[in-house]
């Protein structure tokens, strides 16, 4: 048999790319993500996880606000970090302003109430919750939430601040200024929170001068920081402790020492 070479044909030529367009700039993020920012793994209270599994009825304490359940549902949440559904209520209603509004709208404030005011208070904590059991649903809370719910929410929203700024200090701290130069691209809500840092206000604070709630006012002060107009204040330098002046001495002894030391020099 003959064997005929047979030339490989050739390879195509590759064809060529358009010029890449630069990257776009990025500011500066912090590269540690803060503790209390972390994506949490499992539940978000393994405590509140129990309590729903068991239907039961009361009031979950955690450092930063509470949770009140009905058969394992949540029906109210309150935090010192919310302004609450008062808040959120028209202001310029005469007289109770919950009383001028239909049914369906005020079960909604209070639903809105209900998510804000959990989501901080199922903020990360060192200190163990408390459940007092009993005492029904009292008050006037929103429709029940199952805990499941409830917590994917809370996930979401940590997921969206993590996203516009991963740095959970400015949601505590005195905010400050950040630098002197024009803020143009803010939006007139963004505006109303700048216009009110002053190096003495918090998120929770402005969120109630404004009545908004606490979470969507914190969605603006990180979209602030980020664009590097505000920062949280630095915090106060702890004083150094003056040292005490040493204890007077008791005559005798010095009377003592000078004997002996008359003594000595004979």
């Amino acid at each position: 048999m003959t064997m005929v070479d047979t030339p490989l044909p050739p390879s195509p030529q590759p064809r060529p790319q358009p010029p890449s367009s630069p990257p776009l700039p990025v500011r500066h993020r912090p590269r540690h993500r803060r503790p209390d920012t972390a994506p949490a793994a499992g539940p978000l209270s393994p405590m509140l996880t129990r309590l729903a599994a068991e239907r039961a009825t009361g009031t979950l304490h955690r450092e930063r606000g509470s949770l009140r359940l009905a058969a394992g549902q949540v029906v109210h949440a309150e935090s010192p970090s919310a302004p609450g559904v008062e808040a959120l209520l028209p202001a310029d209603a005469p007289g109770p302003a919950a009383a001028h509004l239909p049914p369906g709208a005020l079960e909604l404030r209070r639903l809105e109430a209900l998510y804000d005011a959990a989501y901080f208070a199922l903020a990360p904590s060192g200190t163990p919750g408390r459940f007092r059991y009993g005492g029904g649903a009292g008050g006037a809370g929103a429709g029940p939430v199952p805990v499941a719910v409830l917590e994917r929410t809370v996930l979401r929203r940590r997921a969206l601040l993590d996203r516009i700024w991963p740095d959970a200090r400015a949601d505590t701290a005195p905010l400050v200024r950040a630098g002197d130069g024009p803020a143009r691209s803010v939006t007139a809500r963004q505006r109303a929170v700048l216009d009110r840092v002053d190096g003495v206000h918090t998120a929770p604070d402005i969120a109630r001068e404004l009545r908004r709630q606490g979470f969507h006012t914190l969605v603006d002060v990180r979209r602030l920081v980020a664009a590097g107009l505000i920062r949280p204040a630095p915090p106060e330098p702890t004083p150094t402790p003056t040292p005490s002046p040493p204890p007077p001495l008791d005559p005798d002894i010095t009377l003592l020492k000078r004997l002996r030391d008359a003594l000595e020099a004979l």
